[in-house]
């Protein structure tokens, strides 16, 4: 798959144990997929973000794992449980996976698809309101 892709997105990628880049390069082939239109960037100084017409996701790598950050305001159903914290959050949740773990993909794509559509539609924070 041929998407746009930010230099400074990969040279956060490429910077990470391999194990880590599976994992990103995995979740960003995913968020483009999705849609045609994602752009990738980086935000808060070094962090990658993909957007469309808003924040979808965000990935941030830690020691043991990388954490996805998804954008939805808690709307976006998750009926496969693949939400592991930020339950209460207002703004994300978070998808964190472990070395060795595998991606649910086809969950996490209804999801970043379902946020798109939600940002299309004027972003959860309007939807929340009229809801």
């Amino acid at each position: 798959m041929e998407y746009g892709t930010d230099p400074r997105v990969d040279e956060y990628i490429n910077g990470l144990p391999d194990w880590q880049q599976d994992i990103c390069r995995e979740v960003r082939d995913l968020v483009h997929a999705a849609d045609g239109e994602v752009v990738e960037t980086i935000k808060r100084t070094t962090q990658p973000y993909f957007v469309l017409q808003g924040n979808i996701c965000a990935l941030l790598a830690a020691k043991d794992h990388v954490n996805v950050f998804l954008y939805d305001g808690a709307i976006v159903p998750d009926p496969e449980g693949i939400i592991t914290a930020g339950h209460d959050n207002k703004t994300a949740r978070t998808v964190a996976f472990r070395r060795g773990e595998s991606i649910n993909a086809p969950a996490l794509l209804a999801m970043i698809r379902h946020i798109i559509a939600n940002n299309r539609a004027g972003g959860w924070r309007k939807l929340k309101r009229e809801g």
